[in-house]
């Protein structure tokens, strides 16, 4: 029996803001003494946030929970009261937002000021939603999608920004629903470029593939949204978090297989399951 073919998307695995709040992480721990914590998980990967438990960087779900020390900002980022409530607390905060989350944060912050109602294309309780949300002290809307429109009390002005891992198709749907309602609708499609090249390749990878394999976290959006665009083209597609997941029963008749991997999975967690996979199919 002839070897399956087994290909990696060409663009899969953690993005930019991903590795740099790694990065920021890794020299608190290397640098800093006493209490180490991140205010939520760092990244939405399971295994990476027990990696940094056992290094000594602990979770914490608010900033009460911390007396002292260094407190991390999570890679999603918070609202901006609950950094200001970290650094009022005299904490020493180290601040691993991902730039392309900020820059949503300040899109939201100038639409809200200029008099817009501002509505977050996003998932409602995201802790990167809930951060966008906190630029506009509680007040934009959150939709996830066009067919929410339609419940909401929309104003004449409205202004939109968008999670940075929501798919082009999600944002393009809910401003053609808002463009119906209101006499102005200014947007500002904050999807982060890595989002769109990692659905881009997963879907033209499946297109090719008898079986798809997406790896990372069940708690990361992106991933989950990968695991659709990958099911919708091919139905034989698994999110797994890691090689141990992996049914050789899957593999048995496959011919092709792709693997990507959400913006917050290593590569190491990635090259562990080619690894698996050779193993099942030598």
């Amino acid at each position: 029996m002839t070897s399956p073919s087994i290909r990696v998307a060409q663009h899969a695995g953690v993005c930019f803001g991903v590795k740099r709040a790694l990065e920021e992480a890794s020299k608190v721990l290397a640098e800093q003494d006493g209490s180490i914590h991140t205010l939520g998980e760092l990244i939405h990967n399971p295994r990476v946030v027990q990696d940094l438990e056992q290094q000594g960087a602990h979770v914490a779900h608010s900033v009460d929970e911390v007396k002292d020390g260094t407190l991390i900002i999570r890679a999603h980022g918070v609202a901006p009261q609950v950094k200001q409530a970290a650094e009022d607390a005299g904490l020493h905060v180290v601040d691993a937002t991902c730039p392309f989350v900020k820059r949503v944060q300040d899109h939201a912050r100038s639409l809200y000021r200029g008099g817009y109602q501002v509505v977050i294309v996003g998932e409602a309780g995201h802790p990167e939603v809930e951060g966008i949300l906190g630029c506009t002290d509680g007040k934009a809307c959150i939709v996830s999608s066009a067919q929410e429109v339609e419940f909401l009390d929309i104003s004449s002005r409205v202004g939109v920004v968008v999670q940075t891992t929501q798919t082009s198709k999600n944002l393009r749907e809910v401003v053609d629903a808002l463009l119906l309602r209101a006499r102005e609708v200014r947007v500002f499609d904050t999807i982060c470029s890595a989002t769109n090249e990692r659905q881009e390749a997963a879907r033209a990878l499946a297109a090719t593939c008898d079986l798809m394999l997406v790896i990372g976290g069940r708690n990361s959006g992106n991933t989950r949204r990968l695991f659709q665009i990958c099911h919708d083209v091919c139905p034989c597609t698994y999110h797994i978090e890691d090689a141990r997941e992996i049914d050789p029963k899957w593999v048995a008749c496959a011919s092709n297989i792709g693997i990507t991997a959400g913006a917050s999975t290593p590569q190491g967690q990635i090259d562990d399951v080619l690894s698996t996979l050779k193993q099942i199919t030598s």
